[in-house]
């Protein structure tokens, strides 16, 4: 889908995409390096669960909301790779604060 025109003198860097290593090219931004992989969408919606994938690719319609090292509801379109990072594809809505470890059993 997304090819880059001159890649003879890229430098990779290896990041996780759902448990699975991904080696994407230095310097991209989060979601152009995922559709240079060819991965087809980021997220689903809460309401629908419709895939979804970026659209603007500069932050202002957050079709690109992916979980980035465990914090959710990162635009990836604005994020640059960096080797070893984490990154989930968002499936539904985000908690909008995260349980902490001492909190979980204690809600009603």
């Amino acid at each position: 889908m997304f090819t880059r025109v001159n890649k003879n003198n890229a430098k990779f860097v290896s990041i996780s995409l759902d448990n699975q290593t991904v080696k994407v090219r230095k310097g991209l931004t989060v979601a152009a390096a995922l559709l240079e992989a060819n991965i087809g969408h980021f997220r689903q919606t809460p309401v629908s669960g419709k895939p979804r994938a970026p659209f603007c690719m500069m932050g202002v319609c957050f079709d690109c909301l992916v979980v980035i090292d465990g914090m959710a509801n990162q635009q990836s379109c604005l994020i640059e790779v960096c080797e070893g990072m984490r990154i989930e594809r968002q499936i539904g809505p985000a908690d909008i604060i995260p349980e902490k470890p001492e909190d979980q059993g204690t809600k009603p």
